[in-house]
């Protein structure tokens, strides 16, 4: 026999950085506690990015390989959680450029509709229905012709609640470059969705 029934949800318990520091020195288990510990919130955050559950699965999937063998590079092993975020919003990015796929798109529409089932229970208005869908694809439109340099770093911060660090470190570019991305994003979408205000 190896091991016990108990040692997984024994492990569970341990501190993030007591757990990546035994990961790095190659203990599966412990690294599967921290999989277990942040899988949701990475996917959370992939399936926001991508608007898809079945993208998202992967892209975890790929984010938690693309940790276990650069857990050498965990300079801050406390610091585990952002670590493994920043690497899951580096991967989501890197499908977006693969499937040509607009990653907050989608994730508007479901945000959308999840704020307006959040009522009373009662049937929207058709008529307030309707100019929801036209604002909403109104800034799918003006999303789409933004530079998609501005575009990641506005889903990045408005879909996945990212800091400008942390947005800095996923897309590879300074803190300011991510302000001045940004800035330029949401002077272009407010000028265009003036008339929805």
């Amino acid at each position: 026999m190896s091991g016990s029934p108990a040692a997984p949800h024994q492990l569970d318990l341990v501190p993030d950085a007591l757990l990546a520091a035994r990961a790095a020195d190659g203990d599966t288990a412990a690294f599967e506690a921290l999989a277990r510990r942040h899988g949701p919130l990475m996917r959370a955050s992939a399936r926001r990015l991508t608007g898809s559950t079945a993208d998202a699965d992967d892209i975890v999937q790929d984010a938690l390989i693309q940790a276990w063998n650069q857990l050498d590079s965990l300079r801050e092993p406390a610091a585990v959680k952002g670590w493994l975020m920043r690497i899951t919003g580096s991967r989501s990015i890197d499908h977006l450029r693969r499937r040509r796929y607009d990653a907050g798109l989608d994730a508007l529409d479901t945000t959308r509709d999840s704020r307006s089932s959040s009522g009373q229970g009662s049937w929207p208005d058709p008529e307030a229905a309707a100019v929801d869908g036209s604002r909403v694809e109104a800034l799918k439109a003006a999303l789409s012709r933004l530079p998609e340099e501005q575009r990641r770093c506005w889903v990045l911060k408005e879909f996945n609640g990212q800091s400008y660090e942390d947005i800095a470190r996923t897309l590879n570019i300074s803190t300011d470059s991510v302000r001045g991305r940004l800035a330029r994003a949401r002077i272009a979408l407010a000028s265009t969705m003036e008339e929805w205000r």
